[in-house]
């Protein structure tokens, strides 16, 4: 069987979709599985021995230069040639489908979800066959869903609590004794304020490395160092380094965002701090892996962009939960 999963960005929801490769070659385990992404995200994915091949795509280079359609186009039309049994568009935007669609042959099936468990709802008309779950469920519970059913996978809760981590590199990761802060995220409202992230450093008195991917991120991280001496910078680096920093790492702490929920795919100590977004919905809790969610009421189907009551969660909350964690 060859099979084909969509789902083009973001980092954490690519991370969030992973998880069920591992089932998919247990239950099939001469499926061939090939995964289309954008280019900017293909690292996540690189050096995992349930893929077959990474078909790289720039959708989103589209916006700026329309002449990128075609070429584009161009692109997922040589993928279509590589036969798929069934491709399963686990991203469910208008977008994806389309790539589905053209993607696959007059042979395949084309799995995703139904026009109410989408925002996207005219993405369903691409489906062959249609999955139903709400919107609001968890992410991962929503991919495990899809997939299975896709693939007459028979999956629980159980399998996701007993994972195996499923991000590699080609170093060896060997467990040092720091902790990570995470103090950027794509939208200011899910970062935690870096005066209570230097709270948090004095307050847990551990050696702390804070990563960072853009300038304002740097400008928070420098800020820290300046302040506490038990704080240094990791190097600019790209995906493949976050991967081995993180997977060396004794604890990670930072909002919802990839770098937090890379963790959790690895199986790494982590503290996940939710203020406007849904920490039901968008993690997926284990003995090592919890999360802190603010007292703001989140509505999952259309969340406040001016709620940043991520800012309130106390910095003693999350040593106290930080210390819990390294005890098991």
């Amino acid at each position: 069987m060859r099979i084909a999963i969509i789902k083009l960005s973001a980092l954490g929801d690519i991370v969030h979709a992973m998880v069920v490769l591992q089932f998919i070659k247990k239950a099939h385990p001469d499926a061939r599985i090939d995964w289309v992404v954008e280019e900017a995200f293909v690292q996540i994915l690189q050096n995992n021995p349930h893929i077959d091949t990474i078909l790289p795509l720039n959708l989103k280079s589209i916006k700026k230069h329309k002449r990128n359609l075609l070429s584009e186009i161009k692109k997922v039309k040589t993928y279509a040639q590589k036969g798929y049994d069934v491709v399963i568009d686990a991203q469910g935007l208008l977008k994806s489908a389309i790539v589905a669609k053209l993607i696959a042959s007059q042979t395949s099936v084309i799995v995703g979800f139904d026009k109410h468990s989408i925002r996207e709802k005219m993405a369903s008309w691409f489906y062959d066959t249609k999955v139903s779950i709400a919107y609001e469920q968890n992410v991962i519970i929503r991919n495990m869903t899809l997939i299975a059913k896709a693939l007459s996978i028979n999956l629980s809760i159980q399998d996701i609590l007993d994972k195996e981590p499923f991000l590699y590199t080609d170093s060896t990761f060997e467990q040092k004794d720091y902790i990570l802060f995470v103090v950027g995220a794509s939208k200011a409202n899910k970062i935690y304020p870096k005066e209570k992230f230097l709270e948090l450093a004095k307050t847990l008195n551990e050696e702390i490395t804070v990563v960072w991917g853009n300038e304002t991120e740097k400008q928070s991280a420098l800020w820290l160092k300046e302040r506490c001496n038990n704080i240094t910078l990791s190097p600019k680096g790209d995906l493949e380094a976050l991967k081995a920093l993180i997977g060396s790492a004794k604890l990670v702490i930072g909002g919802d965002t990839g770098p937090t929920h890379l963790a959790w795919a690895m199986n790494i100590p982590s503290v996940a701090l939710f203020g406007n977004t849904p920490a039901l919905r968008n993690s997926f809790a284990t003995s090592i892996n919890q999360t802190i969610q603010s007292n703001s009421n989140v509505n999952a189907l259309r969340l406040n962009k001016n709620d940043f009551s991520i800012e309130s969660i106390c910095p003693n909350d999350i040593v106290n939960l930080s210390k819990k964690i390294l005890s098991y």
